[in-house]
């Protein structure tokens, strides 16, 4: 939907770094950010596997939220209000290096904006699951409001939903535009290749050297920030779940056939529920439905996936926006999740020199950002509180063998979305 954009040359020969970022998504293009905040004479190389934007951060579906969007009080709240308090201070700290690119690009809200956002609901369950939530806000004082079905309907032009809260402190991305504009930020003591996947590093005396198809960056320290592909490092074995979930935007549609407003994200009642936005555009607005969630230990996925994938986002959009029936679908894609059994970042210094920010255990904008900011802080010795965060997380728990893990993650993700129901 954006106009096309010339990526940075490949890595060719040999360069000298002082920390090399390895990963051009959320958490290392955040963590490139915040090494030049801190030490702008640091020299800086981020190698980029793909062309930015056009892998999982791209298809993001664009939440930095702050607060949790799962709202049963199981996942949310509980006893310890502390620790989501806690929680919630990390997801602000990611928002706050967001905010700040923003106002420094001068960027509207079809890029960035801090509109809040969501949680509706489909019936009886999830209306509970929406009061419940309100509950638990209360004990941690936060702000929110509560909508009756006319209430959402008249933010959604709907009459589907049947209740929704309101939560203020979301901001809500063109998650491509936002990337581009981040990895365009940097001075020139920042460099990023794109189309250079490392294919190794290894340790060459005080330094690391990190090889790439037609070059090598000599490196002080490394950022590992490529999510589920430091596996292909021979990292964290074992330890991480390659989890896809699935989207579909419709073709630009008259605004007058759907009342309400014509920007709004909402997140479901039920966690593995259906996330929806409607995007405005000057061409037209758009509906964005997202739901179904894949295990893929291969880290691919087929067409037939996808299009798997779609049919059920076609029955979704069609229960929601009945008076939209026979507009068609323009895009269908799939985007890849790293997952640690413990829900825990695979996160910290792994070997010396070398930092991690991998496995955000979903919501990405928000947890690998924030990851990355931690990681870069690290990697400078800096003992943050964000840094104590990071440090603090339990290891992640290794993962049950095959087939038992395919056998296991495959029935818990099915029966996750099957407990959703028309959430």
């Amino acid at each position: 939907m954006l106009p096309p954009r010339t990526p940075r040359p490949p890595l060719s020969g040999t360069v000298n770094a002082d920390i090399a970022v390895i990963g051009g998504g959320f958490a290392g293009l955040s963590a490139a950010r915040r090494l030049s905040q801190l030490d702008a004479s640091l020299k800086v190389v981020i190698l980029e596997a793909g062309e930015i934007a056009e892998g999982a951060t791209g298809r993001n579906s664009g939440f930095i939220i702050d607060l949790p969007h799962e709202v049963s009080s199981e996942d949310y709240g509980g006893s310890d209000t502390s620790e989501r308090q806690h929680d919630i201070k990390v997801h602000r700290i990611a928002i706050a290096l967001a905010q700040a690119l923003a106002n420094e690009k001068g960027w509207g809200k079809d890029i960035f904006d801090p509109c809040g956002k969501y949680n509706v609901a489909l019936g009886l369950q999830g209306d509970k699951h929406v009061a419940s939530y309100a509950k638990q806000l209360d004990k941690v004082k936060e702000p929110y409001k509560l909508l009756d079905a006319r209430e959402i309907a008249a933010v959604t032009g709907t009459e589907s939903f049947t209740s929704a809260i309101f939560t203020p402190g979301t901001v809500i991305i063109q998650p491509a535009a936002y990337i581009r504009g981040l990895a365009d930020s940097f001075h020139d003591r920042v460099k990023l290749y794109e189309n250079t996947p490392a294919l190794s590093f290894e340790r060459q005396g005080a330094s690391w050297l990190v090889k790439t198809p037609k070059g090598a960056v000599s490196t002080a320290k490394i950022i590992l920030a490529n999510n589920g592909q430091a596996q292909s490092f021979g990292l964290f074995q074992g330890q991480l779940l390659h989890v896809y979930t699935y989207a579909s935007m419709t073709e630009a549609f008259e605004p007058q056939r759907l009342g309400g407003q014509r920007s709004w994200a909402a997140t479901p009642a039920f966690p593995m529920g259906t996330t929806v936005r409607r995007v405005e555009g000057a061409n037209g607005d758009r509906i964005l439905i997202r739901s179904r969630y894949t295990y893929n230990p291969r880290m691919q996925v087929s067409k037939n996936a996808i299009a798997r994938a779609g049919r059920v986002h076609d029955r979704k959009f069609e229960a929601r926006f009945p008076m939209l029936k026979g507009i068609p679908m323009e895009y269908r894609w799939a985007g890849a999740m790293a997952l640690t059994w413990n829900g825990v970042p695979a996160f910290g210094e792994i070997e010396p020199g070398v930092f991690a920010a991998i496995a955000c255990n979903g919501v990405g904008a928000t947890k690998a950002t924030a990851s990355g900011i931690a990681a870069a802080e690290a990697a400078l010795g800096q003992d943050s509180w964000l840094v104590q965060v990071f440090r603090g997380f339990a290891a992640p728990k290794r993962l049950p063998p095959q087939p038992f893990l395919t056998i296991g993650a495959t029935a818990n993700l099915s029966m996750k979305e099957w407990s959703a129901g028309a959430e």
